[in-house]
């Protein structure tokens, strides 16, 4: 290995002083590292909280606010809506989540390939796109509702239907559909692995399946299940797209934000609700963490992989299930492909590329479109090397432990911040022109106020938005690397920024290009963290979905979703082709 490194790190013999500054760079890269982290993620946060503790005015008022927003019986509804809605999302989400993922994992039913792509295509559309398909299924002129292709009682004996999507149903019904993949993908890991023993142990006890399932698979998955609750419970809690679209007068906290912040111009009510926004949030997050250093392995060395037995008619069934969850997908984008192209829907169903146009809608044109291959592509590329880098200073440098750890905590931090909230605290840290001191008189300029209104701060938004799961994903691959890398480097005198390019980069090329997948395709479907940052000149194509539904132009507003959808199975692809060939070309390197 010594011998293979040398010709990687290009070693030559030298006199040995480099150790010792290659350790000074490292030092200083922690430093800012966590300078970088505390600026734009803590800073943020306490001034955000610091506006929620003042009026309107700026004068200081304490908790006023906050007795407000809970003795205001229309406002207090709004949070009592939002935990209805993260309750019965959660329930719905991960109990179809699972046995979604059974059928994959579990079953011998043929065609898991394309029923797991169809699992996973929710993840490449705008919230606000499932409001929208549900509107032109079940709104007011939906082809359903309306009975274009026949009535219900046609297709199926029923009777008059009135189904109102606008309120709870529609919010609960997108959110299901939002949440559903993020489970599926925590639950499918953690049924993926069993061991075989304990299902013999349970059928020579005499064991019923039901009581196999309560007494086996399930404490099997139980730390899986749990994050997959978390999750879904987060996630519905603090969306904002598809309430903004199906809610009607349901409001919930996020709408509230919203709606007290653009409509009106009240910034302290509005940091108000983003607080109490988060705290849920905050809550699962700790949870969760608690629960997972609790954590065992759920298979030892020695167990048996498990075996899945034949069961036609068992295979049969879950084909059914997943054939109807891969259905309804299919109608719901199907919905969208079609509203994109028809005259007028469901009227005219002749074809058309008017509303691909945006020009009388969104103002300008294909612009917001390429604004947002820009945002996402400088994200996907600025972001994958700023949060790599800082994993390996986390997981790999031996310099300044504590000062680690607490890069560690701030970098896993952000997953507990919901988009909503992280925009409002970059309204009030970066658009303020002076600085003051807490509790002195003492003012300096800002040096970040620059940043506001440019493209430059919806980039950092999205990086702090979606920097959790990057960071996760690359420790998780630094992880597996062997240690004694960094160590033969340092004692071959090579600085660390060789190792890192030529050793440690290329092993984790798999896991970087996850990295920069990830961030493309969240950055190009996000509402939330960006709705209250953007500039006419740098409107994206999520927020001209907003503007188009505000002004009731849900035909284009569905062209830009497809638009963005196409996009991003597109970049999908592209990563599944080069980590395939990666893949390849690592095993013949092995052989």
């Amino acid at each position: 290995m010594i011998t293979a490194l040398k010709t990687i790190l290009g070693y030559r013999e030298t006199v040995p002083q480099q150790t010792s500054a290659s350790g000074q760079w490292q030092r200083l890269l922690i430093v800012c590292m966590v300078v970088g982290l505390c600026t734009f993620m803590v800073l943020p946060v306490i001034e955000l909280m610091e506006r929620a503790l003042q009026n309107r005015g700026g004068e200081y008022i304490g908790f006023e606010n906050f007795f407000t927003y809970f003795s205001s019986p229309s406002l207090f509804q709004s949070a009592y809506h939002t935990v209805t809605v993260a309750v019965i999302t959660t329930v719905i989400s991960v109990g179809a989540a699972l046995l979604y993922a059974y059928a994959i994992e579990r079953t011998r039913m043929k065609g898991k390939t394309f029923f797991t792509y169809m699992a996973l295509l929710p993840l490449f559309a705008p919230t606000m796109m499932y409001g929208i398909s549900l509107i032109y299924l079940f709104g007011n002129n939906g082809v359903i509702t309306t009975g274009f292709f026949g009535t219900l009682e046609d297709w199926f004996g029923i009777g008059e239907w009135d189904f109102d999507i606008y309120g709870l149903k529609g919010i609960v019904l997108s959110e299901v559909i939002f949440t559903f993949p993020q489970a599926f993908l925590i639950l499918k890991v953690a049924l993926s692995t069993a061991d075989q023993r304990l299902y013999e142990a349970a059928d020579t006890l005499g064991a019923s399946k039901l009581r196999k399932v309560f007494t086996v698979t399930l404490p099997n998955i139980k730390y899986g299940l749990v994050s997959a609750i978390f999750v879904c419970f987060t996630l519905s809690f603090t969306d904002f797209g598809a309430p903004k679209v199906v809610g009607g007068q349901y409001n919930v906290l996020a709408t509230d934000v919203y709606k007290q912040v653009i409509g009106q111009q009240n910034f302290s009510m509005g940091a108000t609700v983003g607080i109490i926004l988060t705290i849920p949030a905050v809550i699962a997050f700790v949870v969760d963490q608690i629960i997972q250093r609790k954590k065992e392995a759920g298979v030892s060395s020695r167990a048996v992989p498990y075996k899945t037995p034949p069961n036609k008619r068992r295979d049969h069934l879950y084909t059914l299930y997943c054939s109807t969850v891969s259905g309804m997908f299919l109608l719901l984008f199907g919905a969208i492909v079609a509203a994109a192209f028809v005259k007028v829907w469901p009227y005219d169903f002749s074809l058309t590329f008017r509303h691909f146009g945006f020009g009388n809608v969104a103002g300008d044109g294909l612009k917001p479109y390429w604004n947002s291959l820009l945002v996402s592509g400088l994200t996907a590329v600025i972001g994958t090397f700023l949060i790599f880098l800082g994993a390996y200073l986390v997981e790999k440098s031996r310099y300044m432990k504590v000062i680690r750890k607490i890069s560690y905590f701030l970098s896993i931090l952000p997953i507990a911040l919901p988009g909503l909230v992280i925009g409002l605290a970059f309204i009030f840290f970066f658009n303020q022109q002076m600085f003051q001191v807490p509790f002195t008189t003492i003012e300096f300029m800002n040096p970040f106020n620059w940043l506001y209104g440019s493209v430059f701060i919806l980039v950092l938004a999205n990086l702090v938005h979606f920097y959790s799961v990057s960071f996760l994903t690359a420790t998780t691959s630094l992880k597996q690397q062997d240690k004694a890398y960094e160590s033969v480097s340092e004692a071959m005198d090579v600085p660390f920024y060789k190792t890192f390019v030529r050793v440690t980069m290329p092993l984790s090329l798999p896991a970087i290009l996850e990295m920069a997948m990830y961030l493309f395709v969240n950055s190009m479907t996000t509402i939330s963290a960006v709705v209250f940052l953007y500039s006419p000149e740098w409107k994206l194509a999520s927020i001209a979905m907003v503007n188009m539904d505000d002004a009731g132009d849900i035909a284009p507003a569905a062209a830009m979703a497809l638009l963005i959808i196409v996009t991003n199975i597109l970049v999908r692809t592209l990563y599944e082709v080069a980590s395939r060939f990666l893949f390849k070309k690592t095993h013949a390197w092995k052989r």
